[in-house]
């Protein structure tokens, strides 16, 4: 039971611009943020169908985005290094 409740699928243009994202040439940190607090449910419903739609390898989850700091993006990067 790898999936879990899906509440919407995850929109054609949406995986393209991810799959874009993805595979940038600039070799700066980026990050992508998911969700405002009052859509935590349909994020909570639909991540995992998201990952695997579109394919991603590395996904860090946080709960403020004041804790989306350069240190701790390098931190958790830096475990693939």
């Amino acid at each position: 039971m790898s999936e879990s409740l899906v509440v919407r699928d995850v929109a054609e243009d949406l995986v393209e611009k991810l799959r874009k994202f993805s595979f940038r040439k600039e070799t700066n940190n980026a990050a992508i943020i998911r969700c405002k607090p009052e859509q935590q449910m349909m994020y909570a419903g639909s991540k995992n169908k998201l990952v695997q739609t579109a394919e991603l390898t590395k996904v860090f989850e946080i709960r403020n985005t004041e804790d989306l700091t350069e240190e701790w993006l390098r931190e958790k990067l830096g475990f693939f290094h």
